[in-house]
């Protein structure tokens, strides 16, 4: 029984943190005090070049090396070696090896045998953990790679090169190719489409448009399908060539699509998709209209044209519509223009229940995934390359939200949304279900 305890306890020990484990060990908060409080009184600082912190690395590091010598050898440094072993220490050799704080030399032990491999610090990394992941959040933030090695000389004392970083940034490029090829669901419930601009540099900095796809699939969870980079002005026409990318890659049918007034996209969408319902975002309707009105009657036109997109019928909504076309008609014959234009599409909206309208009202779902990356877009002014945006827009997409399962997230009271859908759609819902 005293065994099985022993073997608990030592089970239970494995798990601990680094933290509880120093504090096991003789450093605990009064010895590092202590430690802190010598250090500023003989003039060393906490960190830089010579600091404590480096220096307690150094300490950690060779002392983990040993250990991993002694485990390999049979025996600790100043003991006799077993008689039969011919193999035993044969100094160590210096390496420079970059970490969190900065440069840290290290003098790695080696055997006469040349057969000890370490794998605190292996044989030619000259990186210890957390360097690659620093330089790609940076990235992410829309820092350039000069910027990232001024932060990094700054913060860490680290001289970088800009190929170093470059090398580091680099393997994400294999990772976002394999995600831009990824197999898709069959089904989407709602897929949203909008794209943003960026700069970039082509022999002279241009406008470049970049399609965004996010879909939500029938558990709720929202996912970006796709990302493209297209040439002059956002097109219907472009955006058939992506959307027809979608399909090949999985996604054969959608309930709705939900786009803004882009001439020709509602045709691009069924072309690829014939059974779905293409939606217009009725926040990007109201913003359209109000660019013929006065901006003192925007309040009013809005309030207005909420009564509209919130009656209950189709047939309650023109009613209402045309009850605001005598009180606008003649002070804003393009915005009465405009939701005539899009009307067919429109009445989609106007058919679904209220759990429905919730989700497709707006695309602000996109919106808000564009805002994340216009923020990175923002920072970096223009880009060398169209690969260099995909790069930043990318792990900004791959960047989790800590209360979040995916980057993305999850659309809020799905579940009645789904069974209304299950409702409206039948077999359609139910057979990929």
């Amino acid at each position: 029984m005293g065994t099985r305890d022993e073997s608990s306890a030592n089970a239970k020990a494995s798990v601990q943190t680094g933290a509880e484990l120093a504090q096991q060990a003789e450093l605990d908060r009064e010895m590092a005090q202590r430690l802190v409080e010598r250090a500023r009184s003989q003039g060393v600082s906490l960190t830089g070049q010579d600091g404590l912190l480096k220096g307690l690395v150094k300490l950690i590091l060779e002392g983990a090396l040993e250990a991993e010598m002694t485990d390999h050898l049979g025996y600790a440094r100043g003991e006799a070696g077993p008689a039969e072993k011919s193999n035993s220490r044969n100094g160590s050799y210096r390496k420079t090896v970059r970490t969190d704080i900065g440069e840290v030399e290290l003098d790695v032990p080696r055997d006469r045998a040349g057969s000890f491999t370490p794998q605190v610090v292996p044989k030619h990394q000259r990186r210890i953990s957390g360097f690659d992941e620093t330089v790609i959040s940076l990235y992410a933030k829309g820092l350039t790679t000069g910027e990232i090695q001024d932060h990094l000389a700054q913060i860490y004392d680290m001289d970088v090169s800009r190929d170093l970083i470059s090398r580091a940034t680099g393997r994400v490029s294999a990772e976002l190719e394999e995600w831009r090829s990824r197999p898709l669901d069959s089904l989407y419930a709602v897929v949203m489409i909008d794209a943003l601009v960026v700069k970039v540099r082509d022999g002279a900095v241009a406008n470049r448009p970049i399609y965004l796809a996010v879909g939500i699939n029938l558990r709720g969870e929202r996912d970006v399908l796709g990302m493209w980079a297209g040439t002059g002005a956002e097109g219907a026409k472009q955006w058939m060539t992506w959307l027809t990318e979608l399909r090949n890659r999985g996604v054969g049918d959608v309930l709705i699509a939900c786009c803004d007034g882009l001439k020709g996209l509602p045709d691009s969408i069924n072309a690829v998709w014939p059974l779905a319902e293409v939606q217009l975002c009725v926040v990007h309707m109201v913003r359209a209209g109000l660019r013929y009105v006065s901006r003192k009657h925007w309040a009013t036109v809005a309030k207005e044209l909420r009564e509209v997109y919130t009656a209950p019928t189709v047939e309650e909504a023109e009613r209402r519509f045309a009850a605001f076309e005598e009180d606008w008609g003649d002070k804003a014959p393009g915005l009465i223009a405009t939701w005539r234009r899009n009307w067919e599409h429109f009445e989609t909206f106007l058919k679904f229940p209220p759990p429905v309208r919730k989700i497709v009202y707006t695309t602000n779902m996109i919106e808000s995934i564009n805002a994340r990356l216009r923020r990175a877009v923002d920072r970096r002014g223009h880009f060398p390359s169209e690969d260099a945006v995909f790069k930043v827009l990318y792990l900004v997409l791959r960047d989790r939200h800590p209360r979040r399962t995916n980057p993305t997230g999850r659309t809020r009271d799905w579940m009645e949304a789904v069974n209304t859908l299950a409702a409206y759609y039948g077999d359609r819902v139910t057979n990929h279900q």
